[in-house]
């Protein structure tokens, strides 16, 4: 019985985790698009995202890189 809870956990634990990554591909995406359209501040990118201002930065430093 504990070993069924542990892998049901297990499974919980691993489809939240791939939820979150899910939801953070799609914040640098989203926040990639707002940086190359250069109408808002990496702050208010940040802001809307919900990604960190250091982790914005490093993909504007990114797409810089790129150019």
């Amino acid at each position: 019985m504990m070993s069924l809870f542990d892998e049901e956990e297990v499974i919980r634990s691993y489809i939240k985790s791939e939820r979150y990554e899910a939801e953070q591909d799609k914040a640098k995406k989203t926040a990639i698009r707002m940086i190359k359209a250069g109408k808002m501040s990496l702050d208010d990118i940040a802001d809307y995202t919900e990604l960190s201002l250091d982790l914005v930065k490093d993909l504007q430093n990114e797409i810089m890189q790129l150019v």
